[in-house]
């Protein structure tokens, strides 16, 4: 089968091998392709694996040779679905392939936030330590985590990763789910109870239109003054004008994202200038291992899709 992959640097940017799926066909790869560049470098593939890469009707419509699109990635939000179906295409995606890495970096954001250990490597660096006339000091407060409640919305995969490190740390762990299912160690309430009782909240709920926004500025206001934002889910569960408000306001404390609404974003994003704002460039997903196990279970439903068996169909 002829394969292209349209976007294929975030994924591997050269620490990976393209062996599992160039052993399934005809493999051409592009780091990145423009809008207007799709057509013409897709037009004979039978298969198209994508991350970000957005498929849509005018697009397909010009792919007559298409049969299959792996999206390299959990969220499928850039393929039109409908469009494919007409077409008979069959889109998957992958799943499951990072909690750990999430979780990770959720709690590297909360930890950056609470314990500030690089601003203060950077004093010591910058010579605070050596000319202080104390054996320590502390340039911001310093915050304990135990005892303290963690707020989950959403309370999947990766919630429940998250949830398990929470406790650890010896943090009550509260959740909303739309189907809500007993967990061992964590309470479910309602939407509002989490903004309202948490000390800090994180989103690991699928971005749709019924979330979209779900943290704006009337919940917000709803929160403790000490509480903290976490997003390493989808950038637009989150009125960002709202949050910088919030922030610039003293209406929470802080807020560590590893993800925004537009990506990469616009120098006027208010949350660039926002203070006690913590912003990775969506790497919570990006850790070695967890791409290596994307990378596999991409050729995985490939390979599937090619003995008549497709799996993870959207």
């Amino acid at each position: 089968m002829n394969i292209t992959i349209l976007d294929g640097y975030t994924l591997n940017p050269g620490d990976l091998d393209w062996l599992p799926i160039q052993q399934l066909g005809n493999v051409t790869i592009y780091d990145r392709s423009a809008n207007d560049e799709i057509v013409e470098r897709a037009k004979d593939a039978e298969v198209l694996l994508v991350n970000k890469v957005v498929l849509n009707e005018a697009i397909l419509d010009q792919l007559p040779n298409l049969k299959y699109i792996g999206v390299m990635a959990t969220g499928f939000n850039n393929i039109d679905i409908n469009a494919a179906r007409k077409h008979n295409i069959t889109v998957t995606n992958v799943k499951a392939y990072g909690p750990a890495s999430v979780a990770q970096q959720t709690f590297a954001l909360l930890l950056a936030l609470v314990n500030h250990a690089e601003l203060h490597s950077q004093s010591v660096f910058a010579g605070e330590w050596v000319s202080s006339p104390d054996f320590c000091y502390w340039k911001t407060p310093l915050t304990e985590l135990a005892g303290k409640t963690m707020g989950l919305i959403g309370l999947g995969d990766i919630g429940s990763q998250v949830a398990k490190i929470a406790r650890a740390f010896g943090m009550n762990v509260i959740a909303y789910r739309k189907h809500p299912t007993p967990t061992d160690g964590v309470e479910m309430v309602s939407l509002e109870e989490v903004f309202e009782k948490s000390d800090v909240v994180s989103l690991h709920c699928p971005l749709t239109d019924e979330t979209k926004g779900i943290v704006n500025k009337e919940r917000l206001a709803r929160m403790k003054r000490n509480a903290i934002i976490l997003n390493t889910g989808r950038g637009p569960l989150i009125n960002e004008a709202d949050l910088a408000e919030a922030l610039k306001n003293g209406i929470i404390a802080g807020a560590g994202l590893d993800v925004l609404s537009t990506e990469p974003p616009k120098a006027d994003n208010p949350l660039l200038s926002a203070p006690n704002c913590i912003i990775t460039p969506h790497i919570a997903w990006a850790s070695f291992e967890a791409r290596k196990r994307l990378l596999q279970m991409v050729a995985d439903n490939l390979e599937s899709f090619m003995h008549d068996e497709p799996r993870n169909v959207v």
